[in-house]
């Protein structure tokens, strides 16, 4: 199979253009949620800067099968995702992580700067794989993390659904989920959501560009496993759970039967 040689030109307008208007939603996100001190457009901010950067990336693209097919699956996890979010950001009336640095104008410009980073790093394969005017036809290799990029959303949209009714439901108030997927990993969600982008990232792969965009492309499913599994997502989330239920015997049997982001197979049976 013959390596693509990406044009340079084109893939400098994917790429910086993708930047520009990433960190453009951010910068105008940032001066009315700074205005009004509320936090409530950051997700919303966020979903816009991804479908935002794909669309154009796609639209200035040569529109190939490879590259409809990887704006598709941003934009489809893009809006699934942003849905949920902006939804329960106004249902619970706030975000917590925003309570003290959305007074200060300075600190929280630099949680818009970061999500900004989060967005451009993560959708990179997609940046990527539309600015290659030249490429092969799908192949096995599409379809395989395509395959595995259904299995992430499937994944993180029943997690986060059964997430949802379970806290709707008034008598599991003050409880911890230990049902469904959550019954076979602690954070399912996340979970599906490395996957998908495990899926994106096998997409640009697949294209058999040069080798330098094979190894950018893996980029996007490693930093989003480091934030997820490092920084902003398991470590906070496992802290707030040891806090709240670390007392309890059936936590502490939770905890230690249940894999912290990997499902077991089979859920163990309750006593």
């Amino acid at each position: 199979m013959d390596v693509i040689i990406p044009g340079a030109p084109l893939m400098a307008q994917s790429l910086g253009g993708a930047a520009v208007i990433d960190f453009g939603i951010q910068l105008v996100g940032w001066a009315f949620a700074a205005a009004l001190k509320t936090e409530k457009f950051y997700d919303l901010c966020g979903s816009l800067a991804f479908a935002s950067t794909a669309a154009m990336t796609y639209a200035s693209s040569a529109r190939l099968p490879r590259q409809g097919l990887i704006t598709g699956l941003v934009c489809t996890w893009t809006a699934r995702l942003g849905m949920f979010l902006v939804r329960r950001v106004f249902r619970d009336g706030g975000d917590s992580r925003f309570d003290e640095v959305k007074n200060q104008p300075g600190t929280f410009l630099v949680y818009w700067m970061l999500q900004g980073a989060w967005v451009w790093v993560t959708a990179l394969p997609c940046f990527l794989v539309n600015g290659v005017a030249s490429q092969s036809a799908l192949h096995w290799g599409d379809y395989v993390s395509m395959a595995l990029w259904i299995v992430g959303f499937i994944t993180e949209s029943t997690a986060d659904f059964q997430k949802s009714a379970f806290k709707s439901d008034a008598k599991n108030k003050g409880r911890f989920i230990d049902t469904g997927l959550w019954s076979v990993s602690r954070h399912p969600n996340y979970f599906g959501e490395i996957l998908m982008w495990c899926g994106v990232a096998g997409v640009a792969v697949s294209m058999n560009a040069s080798p330098g965009i094979s190894v950018a492309s893996c980029a996007s499913p490693l930093f989003v496993t480091f934030l997820l599994t490092q920084m902003s997502g398991i470590p906070i989330l496992e802290k707030m759970a040891d806090e709240r239920w670390g007392n309890e015997t059936a936590y502490q049997e939770y905890k230690r039967n249940t894999p912290c982001l990997i499902p077991r197979l089979i859920p163990l049976k309750k006593q």
